[in-house]
């Protein structure tokens, strides 16, 4: 695997990101221009909510992952936490910034943690103030 830093830990999966986005969106075009030439009928309609049909699964199978990813993130830095330091993480904590927390080594976990939360870091302060990168190769 490549290593990461603060500048290249984003992860693009071009089928996904590019491909997919550019095909729906393609498919509302079309379905959009059809409507305006042959007029509202059964068949335009269809392949309207069609189009939007598709672009909202897909928006939402990316947003049900992305979530659930956070969650196991949270999971695991909550455990981290309190495997350093026999506590959970600070409650003040967002969401965001346990995100970026991941990337810390334990080394600086503990006190960049306490950081964040005193100084509410955003998720980039966070992670550009990391001394040792701790990669993540799975997440997407």
């Amino acid at each position: 695997m490549s290593s990461q830093s603060a500048s290249s830990h984003s992860r693009y999966v071009p089928g996904f990101h590019f491909l997919t986005y550019a095909v729906v969106a393609a498919a509302l075009f079309i379905a959009i221009i059809l409507m305006v030439h042959r007029g509202v009928s059964h068949e335009t309609v269809f392949y309207l909510l069609t189009a939007i049909g598709m672009g909202l699964l897909t928006f939402y199978v990316r947003q049900f992952s992305v979530r659930n990813q956070d969650r196991i993130i949270r999971a695991e830095e909550n455990f981290r936490s309190y495997r350093l330091t026999g506590k959970m993480l600070d409650p003040r904590l967002r969401r965001s910034q346990v995100i970026a927390l991941r990337f810390a080594g334990d080394e600086e976990f503990v006190s960049l943690s306490q950081q964040a939360a005193d100084e509410n870091l955003s998720a980039a302060q966070i992670k550009a103030v990391i001394k040792k990168w701790r990669a993540d190769h799975h997440r997407i």
